[in-house]
């Protein structure tokens, strides 16, 4: 597996070693031992989640401001933008964002560490998308920053994208609780 930083800081790209010949291909897309040993991030996964969302959908900018998630993610059919905002104040990349394509053509996987906002948006047809996380789903303390934040000026490649009421209702990103 070959991992590469990004901009923010310990939010990594995953590239998984690929075996393909005629009759298609093969990959290990997860080894405990093996992404503990190539990232340094020693959480548990606790949570698979799975979704399934058409061309232009958007979710995001999801977080948990008490159990909060490290998330490892990717596309197993279609593409998109993968979005990634650090809410850790103590982070020389706090209030930064990155982005990057993940689709089942690239196989890239996202890691985004606990303190950091994540969301997509479709570029394909669709996109059936996966979740790790290191920490289970609690209603009460998941927080939305809003998608088109002015201040964070996020670049997403849909103009308009396809957003549900309690994204749409999304907190500034000022007005957002943020990490230490």
């Amino acid at each position: 597996m070959k991992v590469v930083k990004t901009s923010i800081q310990g939010c990594l790209i995953l590239e998984p070693q690929v075996f393909a010949d005629e009759r298609g291909h093969f990959f290990e897309s997860f080894s405990l031992q093996k992404f503990r040993n190539a990232t340094g991030v020693l959480d548990n996964f606790v949570q698979d989640n799975h979704s399934y969302s058409h061309a232009n959908v958007l979710r995001g900018l999801h977080y948990q401001i008490e159990q909060a998630q490290g998330k490892l993610v990717r596309v197993v059919s279609g593409k998109v933008w993968d979005i990634a905002v650090d809410l850790r104040r103590s982070s020389p990349t706090f209030a930064q964002w990155y982005g990057v394509e993940l689709s089942a053509e690239n196989q890239r996987m996202l890691w985004v560490p606990p303190g950091c906002a994540h969301g997509f948006v479709v570029t394909g047809e669709h996109a059936v998308f996966l979740y790790k996380t290191t920490d289970y789903y609690a209603p009460a303390h998941e927080r939305t920053i809003v998608w088109n934040d002015p201040s964070l000026a996020i670049v997403w490649p849909v103009a308009t994208p396809i957003v549900n009421a309690k994204d749409a209702a999304g907190a500034a990103f000022k007005q957002s609780p943020s990490f230490k």
